[in-house]
């Protein structure tokens, strides 16, 4: 029984919990989540070099996004495990600074599904990991790195079908 407000993951007494999906049809599901790390120019520029002492700083960030999205349910305590099908991550530089002069790298994630329920929190998950794993391998030399704008910008599959951030539909 879903609440009164429509929020499924509390029951009509306001108590949280796990949604039971066991009813739903199993359908292909995907989901692309987005985000950027905003840094000093500097600090882009020893991640395209790879300079860092710690590494290939992109490389590991892809294999944190890809753990992350497998571990999402251990984080997000009414997330379902699903088996994922796939995990994709794309990095861009954003050599377009903002107002205070920081520059950046988005990540783009797409993960994917076969299941009862989607995969957004998976990759939106992923995406803020792969920008966590960056700063923390940068964070000796620009502690004022900030994460923006992690959010998710499409999703396919399921009773709802495709959404995607921009379009009318919720």
């Amino acid at each position: 029984m879903t609440a009164p407000d429509g929020l499924t993951h509390f029951s009509a007494s306001g108590r949280a919990r796990m949604v039971d999906v066991g009813a739903k049809a199993s359908t292909t599901r995907q989901a692309v989540a987005s985000g950027v790390l905003r840094m000093k120019p500097e600090t882009l520029a020893r991640i395209r070099a790879g300079t860092l002492a710690k590494g290939d700083v992109l490389a590991v960030a892809d294999v944190a996004a890809v753990m992350a999205a497998k571990h999402t349910p251990d984080l997000i305590p009414m997330c379902h495990p699903v088996a994922l099908a796939g995990v994709e991550v794309e990095f861009s530089i954003v050599d377009a600074a903002d107002a205070e002069g920081l520059v950046g790298v988005e990540a783009v994630v797409t993960a994917r599904c076969s299941g009862q329920t989607g995969v957004e929190m998976e990759a939106l998950t992923a995406t803020a990991g792969a920008l966590l794993t960056i700063y923390d391998m940068c964070k000796a030399i620009d502690r004022g790195m900030k994460i923006e704008r992690v959010q998710l910008e499409e999703k396919s599959g399921g009773k709802s079908g495709l959404w995607r951030r921009g379009e009318a539909a919720t």
